[in-house]
């Protein structure tokens, strides 16, 4: 759990996204600690195309470009789903595995036809891994990973979160992430978890 600044004046954080979704909970993992924004307050902030083999290349480009044109420090992350059963997959793709950038719930529809492919006995292990990239004036400051073990449904349960979270059952956990609450989730995933450590690198240059 990330403890809470005693004073009202928060430092901001910039967070190299246009995805609303995941701009919304890195803010509430950060309450009461940065000043959250995203690209939306920035539109010089350029495109970037996800060209990395890895997530963390993949954060590093995204956090670099936009801290050229974005003073202050800047926080990136490149995140997905990697599903034993389909050889990793989607991985770096996760975010365009339906065929649309994006699109939840194409993405869900393909994961749903490729799981169908299994016998029920066949493993479903999987997991959520996050890496997260500071940058400033176009230089990488630090790189901080976080991954949850789990195992996928071959059917949407809950109406919670987004993405793949309606088809993802933590580990030690019978509900998925759609089932949880937004506190339970952040407690536990891997964006939060990358998060914590991005944030102890922080406090540590303040």
């Amino acid at each position: 759990m990330l403890s809470k600044r005693a004073d009202m004046t928060l430092p901001l954080l910039v967070v190299a996204t246009r995805n609303a979704h995941k701009t919304e909970e890195i803010r509430q993992m950060l309450a009461g600690l940065y000043e959250v924004r995203d690209l939306s307050s920035y539109p010089e902030a350029p495109e970037v195309e996800e060209t990395g083999e890895t997530f963390a290349e993949n954060a590093a480009l995204k956090a670099v470009s936009a801290s050229r044109v974005i003073p202050g420090i800047v926080l990136a992350d490149d995140s997905g789903l990697c599903v034993d059963a389909l050889g990793g997959l989607p991985g770096v793709r996760s975010a365009r595995f339906g065929g649309e950038d994006g699109n939840h719930e194409l993405n869900n529809r393909k994961m749903m036809q490729d799981l169908a492919r299994f016998a029920d006995d066949v493993p479903m292990a999987a997991r959520f891994m996050c890496v997260m990239v500071l940058a400033k004036g176009g230089e990488v400051l630090g790189e901080f990973s976080g991954s949850v073990e789990g195992s996928m449904l071959k059917e949407l349960r809950g109406a919670k979160g987004f993405g793949y979270d309606p088809l993802f059952v933590p580990e030690g956990h019978e509900r998925s992430f759609a089932e949880l609450t937004g506190e339970e989730k952040n407690g536990m995933s891997h964006r939060g978890r990358a998060l914590a450590k991005a944030v102890e690198y922080l406090r540590g240059r303040q």
